[in-house]
């Protein structure tokens, strides 16, 4: 028989039908939010060789232009965190909407370098950079079973939306140019980001509601129970976690970035045309929606560090076999085995981090450890493309990814999930 805890949908109100909870509408809407988000994001690969010719750059500094992006990404997620944890995560996500569109049509009529600093790195830091923070935070507030299987469906909307965009844009860029492509898809992000902010509620008690399998004696007892309520800011930041998450995030970012803004200008060195180099890029966030999916699941009855570390070291393995790779079939292995630890390393670290620091600011928390995602996706496809334009190759950028995603699993390893919130008190 289903406990009282698991049918806490069945209520009647606007938003329950029956058995029906509110919290996969909060899943639903975070997934697509966050596939256009990082659709928009990833799909800066595909527009990389345009840029560098349109602006006769070397890699380095079209590089920089993500790298800068990324930086402010962080900067920005510490904002939106804050902001959300305070005001809710509607309102602030249907203002990011309306600068994300913005941005992108200003992207498309720049007619300086220095105006798409601007208007990219900056103004589309400030639409998109808060957003995986606000919907991965406000989905933790609804589950307390389950936690890491929904934020595995969450997250893999960030996938979806890079498999469909990063084809589109080749294709768009192809038949029409790189400015028309961009004010496309600032006005497919205006008409898509409000109506799914909308549907967005802080927690369940916004509804008269109860998280989802309400921690009780019984539930406490579980392997991956939460820490109830939560750490300060401050006290969160004082504990050895923290660093390590800190750690955690900027080597995992700096090498996704580094993939994410490299592999398609990577391919294409070695003759492959860009439309089909793009799909290597699709290939690869299409492995890791499956990943995600089962991972989450898996996770919340699974030791969730072991399969952290796991995927940490997969990602290592796979940077060690793209400094060898040189032919398009090794791409396609790599896309694939890539693809599949790149989706299931995220649900697992980001439950930790409610495991750990408790729900009641998760947002802000989250919001300041992604200072180190910043940095490291900003340091990773700057430091690429530098590399390549002092060798004149990836191998080494790559043999660098690959040796900090190992520190990344060592990092994992040390994160002390058994303690919470009121043993610091």
């Amino acid at each position: 028989m289903m406990s009282a805890n698991d049918n806490i949908g069945n209520k009647k109100g606007p938003f329950f039908r029956n058995s029906f909870f509110y919290g996969w509408v909060i899943v639903a809407a975070g997934a697509l939010l966050l596939a256009t988000s990082f659709g928009i994001c990833f799909s800066f690969g595909v527009f990389f060789t345009s840029l560098q010719q349109e602006f006769s750059w070397s890699r380095a500094t079209t590089s920089s232009l993500f790298s800068l992006y990324l930086l402010f990404v962080g900067v920005f997620s510490i904002w939106g965190g804050r902001v959300s944890d305070k005001y809710g995560p509607k309102l602030v996500v249907i203002i990011m909407g309306a600068i994300s569109g913005l941005s992108l049509i200003m992207t498309s009529r720049i007619e300086s370098p220095w105006q798409l600093y601007l208007t990219y790195s900056v103004l589309l830091s400030l639409g998109t950079g808060a957003m995986y923070i606000i919907v991965m935070s406000t989905g933790s507030r609804w589950f307390f079973k389950k936690r890491a299987a929904a934020l595995g469906i969450i997250g893999a909307g960030s996938s979806i939306g890079t498999v469909i965009m990063a084809p589109v844009s080749a294709w768009m860029i192809a038949v029409y140019h790189w400015r028309s492509a961009y004010l496309i898809i600032g006005i497919i992000a205006w008409c898509v980001i409000k109506p799914a902010a909308l549907l967005l509620k802080t927690d369940p008690s916004e509804i008269g509601a109860k998280i989802y399998g309400e921690f009780t004696s019984e539930t406490a007892e579980l392997p991956q129970a939460p820490a109830v309520g939560g750490f300060s800011l401050r006290e969160a930041a004082g504990t050895g976690n923290f660093r390590l998450f800190f750690l955690i995030w900027f080597c995992y970012a700096f090498c996704l970035h580094m993939v994410m803004s490299h592999i398609v200008p990577g391919i294409e060195d070695i003759g492959v045309e860009p439309t089909r180099a793009a799909t290597i890029l699709s290939i690869l966030t299409a492995a890791s929606i499956p990943s995600r999916l089962v991972t989450g699941f898996v996770a919340d009855v699974v030791d969730r560090k072991t399969i952290a570390v796991a995927f940490a070291l997969i990602h290592a393995l796979m940077m060690l076999w793209l400094v060898k790779a040189d032919s398009l079939w090794m791409f396609y292995v790599f896309a694939v085995i890539y693809g599949l630890a790149y989706g299931g390393i995220d649900p697992p670290v980001i439950a930790m981090v409610s495991d750990v620091f408790g729900l009641n600011n998760v947002g802000t928390i989250m919001g300041f450890l992604m200072i180190g995602w910043g940095i490291g996706s900003a340091a990773g496809p700057y430091i690429s493309g530098l590399i390549f334009d002092h060798t004149g190759g990836y191998q080494l950028a790559f043999l660098t990814g690959g040796l900090i995603m190992a520190l990344a699993a060592i990092c994992i390893l040390g994160v002390k999930t058994s303690y919470n919130y009121q043993s610091v008190k």
